[in-house]
């Protein structure tokens, strides 16, 4: 009697998620893998052509034991899926032993299947555990794509771009673990200016290659994310609206008159500007190893003049305690900062920096009780009697940046599971 009310019960179950209208099941396998969307359609007559309309692919090498079998399934996909739909996404993975050649025939037959589409959203990962991958195609050209991300799979295992691309509806470009040719002599074009509308740029854990450097100009960018460089640069964005940099000391910001937001952590070098930023509200600041000397500190006090029209402002203690041991160089001069709001002091750093996430570490000793000088505190705040001042604790801190890097944590993961099968 209990199987029999079993066998009732999978099957109204089952009913009811067929009777669900198509786009309801387009978006649910739109969030799995394209393979395990395929395997649907051995349900019922119902789904046997359901995944064809799925507007979304997500291909990926780790699923398939051979190159032909992969080939064989994304031949079969692509010739299977129904032409009437446009793609909004693409997703491609590509890891491990497999040739060049093989993937530069796989990118150029599911490119050309996108692009013809209308695809928006491009998402490729590709490496080789061990080695730096040169990317198989040389050019890029797209007039619907507008989200383009290129990852590698870490340092030494980077992908290496001399390619170029023509991406008019372009507005947001992730680069992680890249290598970037950048040989251009003509700093007014640069890499990024066959984008026109690009307006979201994150450069993550990328290699430079080139004799000038690293020069990011573009007329239209809004928000700039810079992250773990070693590479001699200069910024020049006159609508850049947010700036982000992440241990990139050798970034120099040439102009970006409008910046309203600014985020900027170094284990030793403060940022160089050169000029103000008459447009900043908000400002969080951390050097986590700042040197104790003189000229360091000059360069600190330097900046922070140059940051008087803040109305948010984040510091961290260690550079607070810069400032502290070089006293003389602020208590006889004006607080920069009429405009002020709110100030606050994060804790002093006391785990690994090259953490993901900053205080975190629960083991470690009971971190020392933050605290400021006077004069210190009167330089920051005597010029905005109004603003609040927060020091803020380590759980705090910890809250705040655990959301940090998710999408590093997500490609980590990846990462580790490919780099488990070799």
């Amino acid at each position: 009697m209990d199987s029999g009310h079993g066998k009732i019960r999978m099957k109204v179950e089952g009913d009811r998620l067929s009777s669900l209208p198509d786009d309801i099941i387009h978006k649910i396998l739109s969030f799995i893998n394209t393979k395990h969307a395929v395997q649907t359609s051995v349900l019922s007559p119902r789904w046997r052509y359901t995944w064809t309309s799925v507007p979304c692919l997500n291909i990926s090498y780790l699923s398939f034991r051979t190159q032909a079998k992969f080939s064989k399934f994304v031949t079969r996909v692509l010739s299977g899926r129904n032409n009437q739909i446009e793609l909004s996404s693409v997703e491609l993975t590509f890891h491990g032993k497999v040739c060049g050649e093989f993937v530069k025939k796989i990118l150029n037959k599911v490119l050309k299947y996108a692009f013809s589409h209308n695809v928006q959203h491009l998402d490729i990962t590709y490496g080789r555990p061990g080695k730096s991958t040169e990317f198989p195609i040389s050019h890029i050209s797209s007039q619907s794509l507008k989200h383009l991300t290129l990852f590698g799979f870490g340092h030494k295992d980077s992908i290496t771009t001399p390619f170029t691309w023509d991406l008019l509806a372009l507005t947001t470009l992730d680069l992680w673990y890249v290598t970037l040719w950048y040989d251009d002599n003509d700093k007014s074009a640069g890499l990024f200016s066959n984008c026109p509308n690009l307006k979201n740029l994150t450069v993550s854990h990328c290699h430079i290659v080139g004799p000038n450097g690293f020069y990011i100009c573009h007329p239209g960018l809004s928000n700039l994310t810079l992250e773990e460089g070693d590479t001699y640069g200069d910024v020049v964005t006159p609508q850049l609206k947010s700036l982000t940099i992440r241990n990139w000391p050798k970034m120099r910001l040439i102009s970006a008159p409008n910046l309203a937001s600014l985020h900027y952590e170094a284990d030793h070098e403060p940022l160089r500007l050169s000029s103000e930023l008459l447009h900043l509200e908000t400002v969080d600041m951390c050097i986590f190893h700042p040197y104790v000397v003189d000229p360091e500190a000059r360069k600190i006090v330097s900046l922070l003049q140059q940051l008087r029209s803040v109305k948010f402002l984040t510091l961290n203690l260690e550079l607070i305690e810069i400032l502290s041991s070089s006293v003389e160089l602020i208590s006889h001069q004006p607080s920069p900062f009429a405009n002020l709001k709110s100030l606050k002091i994060l804790p002093e750093l006391y785990t690994n920096p090259d953490s993901w996430f900053f205080w975190e570490d629960e083991e470690q000793t009971q971190p020392k009780v933050t605290t400021m000088c006077n004069e210190v505190k009167n330089y920051l705040l005597d010029g905005s009697p109004g603003a609040t001042f927060t020091m803020v604790t380590h759980e705090e801190a910890r809250n705040n940046t655990k959301g940090r890097h998710r999408m590093m944590w997500k490609r980590s993961r990846t990462i580790q599971e490919i780099n488990g099968q070799f």
